[in-house]
């Protein structure tokens, strides 16, 4: 669990909650059904046009990164890497057929086996270079998906706005029922930008962040594989492969 994400979701609404508080008002004046509805259906829809279905479900399954982030323990590849130059260099790169057969990283169990099948190292690198950043642009087209919520939502809270004002002008005969008419609908324009950037936003960069590190951690493995498909030395391998740890 990423603490520091929960936290701040937290503190940002408790902020805006407890500025509201310290202005006089309350939290009913903060609470309006239809401008929630009006916010949130209208931005997931607006995104859900302009996604296509593989990219949107692919968006909804990296959510969780933003609170449980991949662990990428790049001084654990590290210590993987030397074990399979060692491994290499005393049982030759067949000796590794057994540690590719049980590795659970799948980007890393790829590399192995071509590291097995005798691969030349500039074709271990292509492939592996291509799943990379295959892989990297999938992730960053879902992570899209909560940056254009982020910038339909501010837009649809003043529409929800808009209407709102469009149902107190008709009580202008009335002037008891404006004001409390007026602060309803501006609800929706708080909804929205208070829902890009406290929220969406933040996600969408948190989930790239995640992104990130996810492919500085294969580079590692890539580097890494090609050393010991050139025959470089462990102990060489290892102080190469410093420069990835944090």
């Amino acid at each position: 669990m990423d603490i520091l994400s929960l936290l701040g979701v937290i503190l940002g609404f408790a902020a805006l909650i407890g500025g509201n508080f310290l202005e006089g008002g309350s939290i009913q004046s903060l609470l309006n059904a239809p401008a929630a509805i009006i916010v949130i259906g209208g931005t997931l829809g607006a995104a859900m046009l302009q996604t296509p279905w593989l990219q949107m479900r692919r968006a909804f399954a990296i959510f969780p990164w933003v609170f449980n982030p991949p662990r990428n323990l790049f001084q654990d590849g590290l210590d993987r890497v030397v074990r399979w130059a060692m491994a290499a260099r005393k049982e030759g790169l067949l000796g590794l057929e057994t540690m590719a057969e049980t590795e659970a990283d799948h980007f890393a169990q790829k590399g192995l086996q071509l590291l097995v099948d005798g691969s030349e190292p500039e074709s271990i690198r292509r492939v592996l270079e291509t799943e990379m950043i295959v892989n990297e642009q999938r992730d960053l087209d879902a992570a899209r998906f909560y940056e254009s919520m982020g910038g339909y939502s501010p837009t649809i809270g003043i529409i929800g706005a808009v209407m709102g004002l469009i149902h107190v002008m008709r009580n202008l005969a009335d002037p008891n029922e404006l004001g409390p008419g007026i602060a309803i609908a501006f609800v929706a324009t708080i909804y929205g930008v208070a829902f890009a950037n406290l929220f969406l936003l933040p996600v969408a960069n948190k989930i790239k962040t995640c992104i990130q590190s996810q492919s500085q951690y294969r580079e590692l493995i890539i580097e890494g594989i090609i050393a010991i498909a050139e025959g470089e030395n462990p102990r060489n391998i290892e102080v190469k492969l410093n420069g990835y740890l944090p």
